[in-house]
């Protein structure tokens, strides 16, 4: 749909076009810079780790990667995965890094769905949502009554809110059906996943923040967001490793979503350069440009 966003230069300058929307963060003077996450970890006692670009592209791990959250956990660091893929309750994420070859236990993973869902009963008790899903989501983790909108877009004209939990089938009729609907009776919008791309083995996939943003800078509605770079998913993510914000690192493959957020919530931060959004590109360009300065700068996980 939005063509011009799937090469990291678009994305960048996407993600700068909405950063008053994102938090606010403070950055060191400059990043050091190491050929992998193993040169840096005696900085931290553990480590939050994105999933794309830092574990796995698409569904294909990343070499090495394995073996380093093994030497990680020799060296007695803490490990938690926090992910943005909201298409996967924490137990399905579960499941998908075992299958790529990853020994996370339960407690070490939190997924931004499970972020969104802990919170939206008490926000909207007994909502109707209309779900924006991948093919096959179930809704059964979900408070209140869900449906899938994808399937009936005329629950975009009767739901409390909408709840967007993947772009993997949303078209641009779409997304014209739910600019109309929300143009005519405005209703909250809950995005669980706010990243704008990902990486995938073809390229960058267009992700629900991306369609999300679209929606406020044409009619201002109100979105609440779950997810990196937000608070809440960080918070849950220290509290699965027991450790204080300031003895972890979130490690990922971007500056506005891992960088930013990492250290909006008190984190150190490691960007992998190699494999997610920045692979083949330069990442000094980018940080001297946005100004986001991770602590750490490695060439793979």
């Amino acid at each position: 749909m939005f063509d011009d966003l799937r090469d990291a230069e678009a994305a960048f300058l996407r993600y700068e076009a909405v950063r008053d929307r994102l938090p606010v963060a403070r950055f060191p003077a400059e990043a050091v810079f190491a050929p992998d996450l193993g040169a840096v970890a005696d900085r931290w006692d553990g480590f939050v780790l994105d999933a794309f670009g830092v574990l796995n592209v698409g569904e294909t791990p990343i070499a090495g990667a394995v073996a380093r959250m093994a030497e990680l956990r020799a060296r007695g660091k803490k490990l938690c995965v926090l992910t943005n893929a909201a298409s996967y309750t924490r137990a399905e994420a579960l499941v998908k890094y075992r299958r790529l070859g990853f020994d996370f236990t339960a407690d070490e993973v939190v997924s931004s769905r499970d972020v969104a869902v802990s919170r939206i009963g008490a926000m909207m008790p007994g909502a109707h949502w209309a779900a924006i899903a991948a093919e096959g989501d179930g809704f059964s983790d979900i408070p209140g009554r869900v449906g899938d909108a994808v399937a009936d877009p005329a629950l975009f004209d009767v739901a409390d809110g909408v709840l967007f939990l993947s772009s993997a089938r949303w078209t641009a009729a779409l997304h014209l059906r739910l600019l109309e609907a929300l143009a005519r009776r405005p209703v909250p919008l809950v995005v669980a996943n706010p990243d704008l791309v990902a990486p995938r083995e073809d390229g960058l996939s267009q992700e629900p923040g991306l369609f999300a943003h679209d929606l406020i800078d044409r009619l201002g509605v109100v979105a609440h967001w779950f997810g990196k770079p937000f608070a809440d998913g960080f918070d849950d993510a220290c509290g699965r490793t027991g450790l204080a914000p300031e003895r972890l690192a979130m490690v990922g493959d971007t500056l506005h979503t891992d960088v930013l957020g990492g250290r909006a919530a008190g984190m150190g931060a490691v960007l992998v350069a190699d494999h997610g959004l920045f692979a083949g590109r330069d990442v000094r360009g980018y940080i001297a440009r946005s100004g986001i300065v991770p602590d750490a700068v490695v060439a793979t996980t």
